[in-house]
């Protein structure tokens, strides 16, 4: 079973139809217990980087889900939800993040007739060509959707970049822990086989688990 969190800064129901569309077994909950007892978890995120942490603060779900990070069970983070991965945002001066990597997410610089929020469909560059990226084509275009973006210090768990002006830190991928600034949900057939991907990340975890 995945579980999606539903903190009050989720853009669920994408998420949820994208999932159950590639046949995998999904749950919303808000549930601390029920976060801690799942196979696999997605934090999906729309909004602010300061409510969408205050939201994880508030619901009690911040460390449940920083327990279930360390667990080393699949995570995977969306947009805002990579985002909270690290510790802070020029969105939100002050607010702290989930710290889970080093780093600071910045504001897409303005200029060279750019329109900020950048929304819309961007080629991928893959630095690492397997986990959630295994099957997909280079150059495959998705969907974004924000006005900050990532550039990682910690240069080995970036695992796709982009071009929009600058060059932007497009997703992640550390041993148990994957994130994408796009949307997979609505990135059509590349982003279908990324849910694919971690789908079957989460049944081979679940298996080890067992002793199959």
């Amino acid at each position: 079973m995945i579980c999606i969190l539903d903190y009050g800064a989720g853009n669920l129901k994408s998420v949820v139809n994208a999932f159950r569309f590639i046949g995998a077994e999904v749950e919303v909950t808000h549930n601390a217990a029920r976060l801690i007892q799942s196979q696999a978890v997605v934090l999906p995120g729309v909004g602010s980087f300061g409510d969408a942490a205050a939201s994880l603060e508030q619901s009690g779900l911040r460390q449940p889900l920083l327990d279930f990070i360390a667990s080393g069970r699949p995570f995977l983070g969306v947009c805002l939800g990579m985002q909270l991965l690290f510790d802070e945002s020029e969105e939100s001066p002050g607010v702290k993040g989930l710290s889970v990597f080093p780093g600071k997410i910045r504001r897409i610089p303005e200029g060279n007739g750019l329109k900020i929020p950048h929304i819309g469909w961007n080629s991928l560059t893959i630095e690492q060509p397997n986990g959630l990226f295994a099957g997909v084509t280079e150059q495959s275009y998705v969907y974004f959707v924000h006005s900050f973006y990532l550039q990682s210090p910690k240069r080995e768990i970036v695992s796709s970049h982009t071009q929009y002006g600058v060059t932007i830190d497009s997703s992640v991928q550390h041993e148990n822990i994957y994130a994408t600034q796009f949307h997979p949900e609505k990135s059509g057939q590349a982003g279908l086989q990324m849910l694919k991907n971690f789908a079957k990340i989460t049944q081979i975890g679940q298996r080890r688990k067992v002793g199959y």
